[in-house]
């Protein structure tokens, strides 16, 4: 089988990039279970599949810019015609549009949103691809569009570092744009009385714009930013905090910082919005709020939970090896 990965980091990640990451874990644990497996991505990869590459250097620095998006899939496309595979499970944007022109069937994995242009452009696919939704709350907001199945996000648990006892300060990781919640998180701390650290991607003009606009106002007086975060970094602060705030403002498709920072042993603090419910326990990983009135609260009241708990719902439902057999399943349906 082939795996395209987006052309934006190489494999895995050092810092940001969930989707990377995921393919990457994806790639070698179905190489461990016996199959063949070709990953195609940008840069270099650390992985025992065999590795074919469309750029000798990730371009992260042009990350929004459609050409490397596009040429990523126009060579992959040529690798993907010499290694003739049984699938292709493509992962990025533009790859689905070559799926049409070989014998091959395509998985395409939706990452994001299935809103506006998006869901036109997933449903213009047809039958062409098949899709597996990352949450049944995103398959849910397009039940139309031709899917194959739901296979959650998986991650190395093992990687990550489990730790029973917390300190006082609450944590917000992730990209810094106004869906994510940067600035409702600084705020719901505040009212709780408890120190923020802030860790996230803030790269894209976007980003940076909402930065400027409407956290950096708020940093000070217990709230304090320290960059983005990388792999070692990111597991000492999520094992750390006292719990992860992260009050989402649109329907998350996945949203895999809350499973990180549960199999740390450390609850996360969100809102019923797209997928939370599904990752988050409510009253045993975490709270799920109806609104931001009671962020606060929960953000005293997770200091009560059991972090081990919290591990225990990673390793059953969010595992390396659970979504390697989810996918296997979803496998053998588009290839039968």
């Amino acid at each position: 089988m082939a795996i395209l990965a987006p052309p934006w980091y190489e494999l895995p990640p050092d810092g940001y990039g969930g989707i990377e990451a995921m393919v990457t874990d994806l790639a070698g644990e179905l190489v461990r279970l016996g199959h063949h497996v070709t990953l195609i991505g940008a840069g270099e990869a650390d992985t025992p599949a065999r590795f074919e590459a469309t750029y000798p250097r990730a371009p992260s620095e042009r990350i929004g810019e459609p050409m490397p998006e596009v040429l990523h899939a126009a060579t992959a496309a040529q690798l993907i015609a010499d290694l003739r595979p049984d699938i292709v499970h493509d992962n990025t944007l533009a790859g689905p549009l070559t799926a049409e022109g070989r014998e091959a069937p395509t998985l395409l994995t939706v990452h994001g949103p299935t809103e506006g242009e998006l869901g036109e452009y997933y449903r213009g696919l047809g039958e062409s691809v098949s899709l597996a939704a990352i949450s049944h709350a995103q398959r849910a907001r397009m039940p139309e569009l031709n899917w194959a199945g739901v296979v959650h996000n998986g991650i190395h648990v093992d990687t990550f570092p489990l730790a029973d006892k917390k300190e006082d300060w609450v944590l917000w990781l992730g990209r810094f744009s106004p869906e994510k919640g940067a600035h409702q998180a600084v705020e719901a701390a505040r009212r709780a009385g408890r120190k923020i650290v802030l860790a996230g991607k803030l790269t894209e003009q976007f980003e940076r714009d909402y930065f400027e606009q409407e956290v950096e106002p708020l940093l000070g007086d217990g709230a304090e930013y320290i960059g983005e975060a990388d792999a070692e970094r990111k597991r000492d602060l999520l094992a750390r905090a006292r719990c992860l705030l992260f009050p989402i403002q649109w329907e998350e498709p996945f949203g895999l910082v809350m499973v990180e920072a549960m199999a740390c042993g450390t609850p996360v603090v969100t809102l019923r919005r797209g997928a939370a419910p599904e990752v988050v326990e409510d009253g045993v990983t975490g709270f799920v709020l109806e609104s931001e009135d009671g962020l606060a609260e929960a953000v005293e009241a997770a200091g009560g939970l059991d972090p081990r708990a919290c591990r225990e719902r990673v390793e059953s439902l969010f595992s390396v090896p659970a979504m390697a057999r989810g996918y296997e399943q979803l496998y053998r349906e588009v290839i039968g």
